[in-house]
């Protein structure tokens, strides 16, 4: 069985290809959405990820989380549960010998709580959670105890979140906006910050 590979398209290990393990419900990233996502985080940070701190809460093939330290991250924590996931995640960040990635083996909710707890804050977050599961509906209203100030979220979901004008917003949305959001085949993704208080 050949290995699925996910492909860095920017940065210091641009071009570099990573080994993914085969596991139900994992699925890389698509390359196109990765460069339009890391485009619209790039034009939010003001092209400057040298201090950027990330958070991959369900990092499965690591897609996010290397393509973030490839371009500069400081620091880019990812979580996941699935043990070959999480050794294929270290043995792709010392093959790339990234001082910058932390990687932890744990519930995605339950290190979000943990880290939140820990008073660690991050600028961007990636949810790109398994589908079927109402993961999204669960982590986001953890996301805003782990963003810092004017921080955002990546979503990706199977179904587009309903935060249009006009639609129904289910509550586990509510405070949340959409910067950008698209979508690719069957994949919906969006940039979520939130609702600025104005004072």
């Amino acid at each position: 069985m050949a290995t699925h590979q996910v492909r860095i398209i920017g940065g210091t290990w641009k071009r570099t290809l990573l080994p993914v393990v085969d596991a139900l419900g994992l699925r890389p990233t698509p390359d196109r959405v990765r460069e339009t996502v890391f485009n619209w985080i790039n034009h939010q940070l003001g092209s400057d990820w040298n201090g950027a701190t990330c958070l991959d809460l369900y990092a499965g093939s690591g897609a996010l989380g290397f393509e973030a330290a490839s371009r500069g991250a400081a620091s880019v924590t990812m979580i996941d549960n699935h043990g070959p996931a999480v050794r294929q995640l270290e043995a792709n960040r010392d093959k790339l010998k990234a001082a910058n990635i932390t990687i932890l083996r744990a519930d995605a909710i339950a290190a979000a709580r943990d880290l939140a707890a820990r008073g660690q804050r991050f600028d961007v977050i990636f949810l790109d959670p398994p589908y079927q599961q109402d993961l999204l509906a669960k982590t986001l209203p953890l996301c805003p105890a782990l963003l810092k100030e004017g921080g955002m979220v990546y979503a990706e979901a199977e179904t587009p979140l309903p935060l249009g004008e006009g639609e129904e917003m289910p509550e586990w949305l509510a405070g949340w906006d959409a910067v950008r959001a698209d979508k690719a085949g069957m994949v919906y993704y969006h940039l979520l910050k939130l609702h600025e208080n104005k004072a």
